[in-house]
């Protein structure tokens, strides 16, 4: 992914958009001679719903305000060229090649072709395009990187292309590239928050439907992203896997109710009705959907209404399903984790993404957020040997044109 590199934290997310947005014009300029139009994308953290989004369910994300630029300029001869400020790589392809179908080899930059792809077999015409690309959001920690990349890169293409399409639909055709492009089995979530997002709010979306509302986060919370520093490799087959279960889950379910289509469709008294039929880690994984589900409309009502113990709760008992129930958590993200709990002004936290390394969020009073830093910094170095990525951020807005 080209969307981002991990960096420490001690440049503020302000500091950072305000350095990324006034380097890259004048870089653009310099590579391309050209005056560009500049757009952004923001990465997504999630406040609870994880590993439901794939089974039709409820999640509970938000935009943060670490995001993938873009600066664009048409150009004459229908090629679409594309510089990565991170990789430090650039690749060129024919506006007809994509519609052929015809992608570049180079890992990263089939997330660029594969959203060009996608609006072209919707229909979109696009124009040959000069792209640069800067990313701010981290890879690999579980914040949207490849989605902040697709989401920045359809909005930019089809406004160079004088198109616009709802925000749904731009999600869409993005979580399509990913899936057939890339080849990357992801749910909508990712997508939708990048491109729908509502600056200071949450977005609780229904997987199935796509219909979602806006919930206020109170302004005195910051969403704090701590980075465990690793990553282990079996993640991606272990995903599968449990993607995997949770069908099996279904079949069995629906062989016995047939209204059933996917786990959203499963009430716990149902799930535990079938639990003598289920191999034990597919009665776990299932179990884990079913009540996450429900945590999340908890969670989402209670941050509504200003509720913060009950949604610091139920994070808990996220958290806590994920380590057991799921089992994607790991060493590192339950360290975290603890560590959170001892300090003040703590609001919630859990591991959040895929798993088996990553991320956690935290939400944290704004007052507090130094000593937080501190402390949770100071704890994990001493256990691990490891210095986390911490980012303090804001709920943003999704893709929008930058002036």
């Amino acid at each position: 992914m080209v969307a981002g590199r991990g960096f420490g934290g001690s440049m503020g997310y302000s500091e950072l958009q305000t350095t990324t947005g006034e380097k890259l014009r004048p870089r653009f300029r310099e590579i391309y001679g050209q005056e560009p139009e500049l757009y952004r994308a923001p990465g997504r953290v999630n406040l609870i719903g994880e590993h439901t989004d794939y089974n039709d369910g409820y999640v509970f994300p938000a935009a943060i305000d670490l995001f993938t630029w873009i600066a664009i300029a048409p150009n004459p001869d229908k090629a679409i060229r594309v510089r990565s400020e991170n990789v430090h790589e650039s690749v060129e392809f024919g506006v007809d090649s994509v519609a052929l179908g015809l992608l570049p080899k180079e890992p990263w930059s089939r997330y660029v072709s594969g959203v060009a792809q996608a609006l072209e077999q919707n229909g979109h015409a696009l124009r040959g395009a000069n792209v640069l690309i800067q990313g701010e959001v981290p890879i690999g920690a579980g914040v949207s990187s490849s989605a902040a990349l697709e989401v920045a890169v359809g909005y930019a293409l089809l406004a160079n292309a004088g198109a616009r399409i709802p925000c749904r639909k731009l999600a869409q055709l993005c979580q399509r590239a990913e899936n057939d492009f890339v080849g990357t089995r992801c749910g909508i979530m990712d997508q939708l928050a990048s491109a729908c997002s509502t600056q200071d709010h949450a977005l609780l979306l229904d997987c199935r439907s796509l219909e979602f509302r806006m919930v206020r986060v109170p302004s005195e919370l910051r969403l704090v992203i701590c980075n465990t520093m690793v990553k282990r490799e079996l993640a991606s087959s272990a995903y599968n896997t449990r993607r995997a279960e949770c069908e099996l889950g279904v079949c069995i379910l629906a062989q016995r109710f047939p209204g059933v289509r996917a786990l959203r469709d499963v009430t716990f008294d149902q799930l535990e009705s079938c639990r003598a039929t289920m191999p034990p880690n597919v009665y776990k994984r299932c179990r884990h959907v079913v009540r996450e589900n429900q945590r999340v409309l908890f969670a989402a009502d209670a941050l509504d209404r200003h509720r913060l113990d009950d949604l610091a709760r139920a994070m808990a008992e996220s958290h806590a399903s994920l380590r057991d129930d799921y089992e994607v958590s790991c060493a590192e993200l339950d360290l975290l984790v603890d560590l959170a709990a001892r300090q003040k002004g703590v609001h919630g936290s859990r591991m959040t993404g895929a798993g088996f390394g990553g991320c956690t969020i935290n939400l944290v009073e704004a007052h507090a957020v130094d000593a937080f830093r501190d402390g949770v910094s100071a704890g994990y170095q001493k256990r691990t040997g490891l210095a986390p990525d911490i980012f303090i951020c804001n709920a943003a807005n999704g893709v929008t044109r930058v002036e």
